[in-house]
Formats: structure tokens, sequence, C-alpha cells
């Protein structure tokens, strides 16, 4: 595993969508480009694959997008 980037979530949050992570880190340029980097298999959560965009991803997860550094979500 590479570098880390922390995204902290806002007060009283619990969890963020993964599409809406996607954005936030600017693996995406925009939303409707979600799905596509999805379908590729490149996103893991946990390392795990995963292809939905509206999973929930928690304190403490690590998404893996290929080619970019990893995300924690705190």
């Amino acid at each position: 595993m590479g570098p880390v980037r922390t995204v902290e979530l806002r007060p009283g949050e619990e969890s963020i969508r993964l599409g809406q992570l996607l954005k936030l880190v600017d693996a995406v340029p925009t939303g409707a480009q979600v799905k596509d980097v999805l379908v590729t298999g490149d996103v893991r959560v946990n390392g795990e694959p995963e292809d939905r965009r509206g999973r929930q991803v928690r304190r403490g997860d690590v998404v893996s997008i290929a080619g970019a550094e990893d995300v924690r979500v705190a």
C-alpha cells in the first residue's frame, strides 16, 4: 500500500456514499463518470472489489483506486 489520503466526514455523519467520495477526492471529474470507473474493477473498499456507487463507506474504511493514492475515511 502506498500513500494514504485521509478524508474527514462532517460532524454527525456516519458514512458517505462511494460515488460521492470518488468525486470528493477528484478520482472522477463528474458524477456521470463514477459508474464508468466502478465497472472497470479499479475500485476496492477494504481490499474487496466494489462496483456499487451507493455503497456506504464508513469511518475506518480504506478505498483504493487504481493509479491513485488510497483514501481512508475518518
